[in-house]
């Protein structure tokens, strides 16, 4: 008696497919075949998976400009100079900054034992580091790293602009 490789599947979606399940083992093939029939097919799937995409494709644009204008605002609230690097990359590099720095201020001086005083001081290191790659590098940092990372910063990290303003 030959074991069974073929199975007909009526998915959920309605539709009758043909499987050639000879690739699964002899003894788990019914259960796949009992899996697939509470799915949808793999057309059925693929299309709902695009209008999904498309769905979230438009949630993250509207979320990243939400997050840019926030860290431009941010940027001009406490005169951070603009990033350098490539022009793809600078949008990035700004939420980077912000989020990092944000978060680095809440455990730092709001939950932490800072004072604004030594705060004035790290954001015055902030301002001179200016390469978009460095805060896109940086980006999966803890805030409280934010000290010895900026200590840790090279020359070709720093930008040109005076500090001292």
């Amino acid at each position: 008696m030959a074991v069974r490789t073929t199975w007909n599947i009526v998915h959920s979606c309605g539709h009758e497919i043909s499987h050639d399940l000879s690739n699964r083992p002899a003894d788990r093939r019914a259960g796949f075949a009992r899996w697939l029939q509470g799915r949808d097919c793999t057309d059925c799937w693929k299309a709902a998976r695009d209008e999904d995409s498309a769905g979230k494709e438009e949630w993250l644009a509207a979320k990243r400009a939400e997050e840019q204008q926030a860290a431009t605002e941010w940027a001009e609230q406490f005169d951070m100079p603009p990033l350098e690097g490539p022009e793809k990359a600078l949008a990035w590099g700004e939420r980077s900054r912000h989020q990092l720095v944000t978060t680095a201020y809440s455990a730092l001086v709001t939950e932490g034992s800072w004072d604004e005083a030594d705060w004035a001081a790290l954001e015055d290191t902030i301002r001179t580091v200016t390469r978009v790659g460095w805060w896109i590098d940086q980006r999966d940092a803890e805030g409280t790293d934010l000290p010895e990372l900026l200590d840790a910063a090279t020359s070709d990290d720093t930008g040109t602009e005076n500090p001292f303003r």
